[in-house]
């Protein structure tokens, strides 16, 4: 990504402005771990204008160590000033980018896989617009500050104070985030205990991509300020609903900025470009859901009776479809949206959006036809009866889902070779180890008795 000297310039003035004393540069490796350097505040105009060298293979998923030099190009519209941290140690962030030495972006970038499909999309006249919702639990620490799932309440959807006693934590997440630039819409406590959501406002796919890191960024911080601990583990406790990050999605059209996925005339209002879109991420969906739900933990939530999804099907009413289209209220054209409900908060978004936009894509561009609704309760039919209806069904483990992704070429090409080798060789390893463990119910179940 290419900026005028100016806009450096502006940067440099603003963070002069704001007292800032030390720069944050955050980039992602394949995992969507947030990854940083630090640079005192005068180094600041030499890192947008040259980048800053690092040791790749450091970086889980990125290079060997004989192809390790790499630099980091900070993203100008990316600047915010951290809203913690006295005066004297005041702190501002800026989003990286990754490049080889011979000023290329590195292909094992997530961020720049994303770029790479929009920049597709936009070849074909769209622009990708995503509204993420992370759920996400906080747990009180032991007193031996070892770690547990002891959530911090009892309350449940939508309570409010004194039962929610977190109500002023997510207060003070929304004021972190707003300081950070991020439009928040909503607030709430979620269906399990401990449990909670917090919304900010659709947007284009890449900013709401640096937007899901920086959200979790604030609310694990947050969190430890009030000696709690925040996570985004899918299914942290057994018998209870997991988290999840809920996508709702559409296409604009660049010229016009008007949402192609509405057609009055349409029962559910959808165009027949909205109809091409979600058939390919139907048709795509056991492979990207190593993407979306790329941990062992993930598929403990896409189980039956949590509200998770597990069958592969569109709807409106229907929360237990894969894919809901939210209902339609007149003069609300440019909200018409599909919501793709598979995807957890473990993902890295980069690559989720990614691969998202890609399988739609994939749909569009081969005119894929849309199968019927499903508007019942698919959780309540038998298998003969999805069976005839031809609803099949998520992969029900990250074995099974890499597996879905090794043989899906569209979602390989979308990735590319670096990042596809990368991350299945990690999560092979991550399936073994599991695989390997000999869990408490195993010892409960089998070790007197056998």
């Amino acid at each position: 990504m290419d900026h005028d000297v100016d806009s450096y310039n502006d940067i440099v003035e603003r963070a002069l402005h704001d007292n800032i004393h030390f720069i944050q540069l955050q980039f992602t490796d394949i995992h969507g771990y947030i990854k940083a350097v630090t640079l005192p505040v005068d180094q600041l105009h030499e890192a947008l204008t040259r980048g800053v060298w690092f040791d790749g293979s450091s970086i889980e998923g990125f290079t060997r160590i004989c192809e390790s030099d790499m630099y980091l190009k900070p993203d100008p519209q990316t600047y915010a000033s951290l809203p913690w941290g006295n005066e004297h140690m005041q702190t501002a962030r800026l989003i990286c980018d990754i490049y080889t030495p011979e000023g290329q972006p590195f292909e094992g970038d997530p961020r720049f896989v994303l770029k790479r499909i929009l920049h597709r999309a936009e070849q074909l006249g769209f622009s990708y617009k995503v509204g993420p919702e992370l759920e996400f639990f906080l747990f009180k620490p032991n007193t031996d500050h070892t770690i547990e799932p002891m959530t911090n309440d009892n309350a449940g959807y939508f309570d409010f104070a004194p039962r929610d006693s977190a109500d002023v934590v997510r207060k003070e997440i929304i004021q972190g985030l707003q300081m950070l630039g991020l439009e928040v819409e909503m607030s709430h406590h979620e269906v399990s205990p401990g449990q909670h959501e917090i919304n900010f406002k659709y947007d284009e796919a890449l900013k709401q991509a640096d937007h899901c890191n920086t959200f979790k960024y604030v609310v694990k911080s947050t969190a430890q300020r009030h000696n709690l601990y925040a996570s985004f583990m899918p299914k942290p406790i057994y018998n209870i609903n997991g988290s999840g990050m809920h996508v709702h999605q559409s296409l604009f059209d660049i010229t016009s900025q008007q949402n192609v996925f509405f057609d009055a005339s349409d029962t559910y209002k959808l165009s027949s470009t909205a109809k091409h879109f979600i058939a390919g991420q139907l048709i795509h969906a056991k492979a990207i859901s190593a993407i979306t739900s790329p941990t062992v933990n993930s598929y403990k939530r896409l189980v039956p009776g949590y509200e998770a999804p597990v069958y592969i099907c569109w709807g409106a009413k229907n929360r237990s479809a894969l894919v809901r289209i939210p209902r339609y209220s007149p003069g609300r054209e440019q909200a018409t949206r599909c919501e793709l409900r598979s995807p957890d908060p473990s993902c890295n978004p980069y690559l989720a959006f990614a691969v998202m936009l890609a399988a739609g894509l994939d749909g569009i561009q081969r005119q894929l036809s849309l199968p019927e609704p499903t508007e019942s309760n698919v959780f309540a039919l038998t298998h003969q009866q999805r069976r005839d209806q031809g609803i099949d069904t998520l992969p029900g483990s990250l074995f099974e889902a890499c597996a879905e992704l090794e043989k899906d070429p569209v979602i390989i090409e979308a990735l590319g070779p670096h990042i596809v080798d990368m991350f299945l060789n990690g999560k092979r390893q991550e399936w073994t180890e599991f695989h390997q463990q000999i869990t408490p119910w195993e010892l409960q179940r089998y070790l007197e008795y056998l």
